[in-house]
C-alpha cells in the first residue's frame, strides 16, 4: 500500500547560489560523503530529502544528515536511514528517482508499506 508520495524540483544554479552565498550550509545539508558529489547531484540530494519530506509528512522535522542519498554499484540511487528518520520509515519500502538536466533536479520518492 502506497503511504505517501512526494515530489521536488530545484534550480541547480540558484542552489549553487545559495550553497556559495550562506558559509556552512553544505555541511548541515549534505553527509560528507555526499558533499563530494558535483552540484548537479547535490541538488537531486536537496530535492530527495524534501520530496521524503513530503512523503512522511514529516514538515521541517527531517534531520538532513538521517536521510543520506547513495548509489548502488548499478548506479540507482537508495537512502540510508538513521535516527529519527529511520523510526519514521519504520521498515516500508521507500523508492527513490533522481534526474538532472537542463538545469534542473528532480526527485520523486515513494513510501510504501506492507499490510
Amino acid at each position: 500500500m502506497i503511504d505517501g508520495i512526494g515530489i521536488d524540483v530545484v534550480d541547480i544554479d540558484r542552489f549553487k547560489a545559495s550553497l556559495e552565498r550562506t558559509p556552512g550550509l553544505s555541511q548541515k545539508l549534505f553527509t560528507e560523503a555526499e558533499r563530494g558529489k558535483p552540484i548537479a547531484s547535490l541538488a537531486a540530494r536537496f530535492a530527495a530529502k524534501e520530496a521524503l519530506a513530503k512523503a512522511l509528512n514529516a514538515g521541517k522535522g527531517l534531520s538532513w544528515h538521517e536521510a543520506e542519498v547513495l548509489n548502488l554499484e548499478s548506479g540507482k540511487p537508495v537512502f540510508l536511514f538513521r535516527g529519527e528518520v529511520a523510526d519514521l520509515i519504520d521498515g516500508a519500502d521507500v523508492h527513490l528517482s533522481l534526474s538532472h538536466d537542463a538545469g534542473i533536479a528532480s526527485a520523486m520518492v515513494i513510501v510504501e508499506r506492507n499490510q
